[in-house]
């Protein structure tokens, strides 16, 4: 019977595999952990953008998970949407202005209508922002509530835990006494 290269390739896999497992096997933890941060700053030298916006994305996040975050994250949301609106009433005042300095009809309607879809698009972007801030308020709040359970459920458990430790620790000690009793008895006897 012979074999196909398809079968001698995956039993060269095969080997490959056991031997790194064989020589991960035999690396210390520290080592290890020495070869994870090396491939790390390897990573970060060879990607900096990828890796510093990953930073900054996540601390976002967090950030906004908090209530601070959250507030500050509705005030940018805010100011950019006055920001926004004012620039987009001043474009649409500037299409008007050259319309009545002497441009054509068509041309008028034209603007008008580009002004009515950038302000139509400009709204669904703040809506859909202001959603996105709404959703992160209650991400954040739901956190914060699982967070507390999580909190109570841990303090419940450590408590029954100290009450069980303490009824251990005077069992142990009440059959330790009885244990020495038990051997004066026997010794005065």
């Amino acid at each position: 019977m012979t074999t196909t290269p398809a079968e001698n390739q995956r039993d060269a896999l095969r080997a490959r595999i056991e031997a790194a497992e064989r020589r991960n096997a035999e690396k210390s933890l520290g080592e290890q952990a020495r070869a994870a941060a090396d491939a790390a700053i390897d990573y970060t030298r060879a990607n900096p953008l990828t890796v510093i916006g990953g930073a900054v994305a996540f601390g976002m996040v967090i950030g906004l998970l908090s209530r601070p975050g959250r507030r500050a994250a509705g005030r940018a949301l805010h100011s950019a949407g006055d920001a926004i609106s004012g620039a987009a009433s001043s474009a649409s005042s500037g299409v008007r202005n050259v319309a009545a300095r002497g441009g054509s009809r068509l041309g008028t309607m034209i603007g008008e209508a580009a002004m009515a879809y950038a302000m139509t698009m400009i709204d669904e972007v703040l809506d859909a922002a202001r959603e996105g801030k709404e959703r992160v308020d209650d991400l954040g709040e739901a956190a914060g509530a699982q967070a507390k359970k999580l909190s109570a459920g841990a303090s419940e458990a450590a408590g029954s835990a100290a009450g069980s430790t303490r009824t251990l620790a005077r069992q142990a000690r009440d059959a330790a006494l009885e244990v020495v009793r038990d051997i004066r008895r026997q010794t005065k006897g």
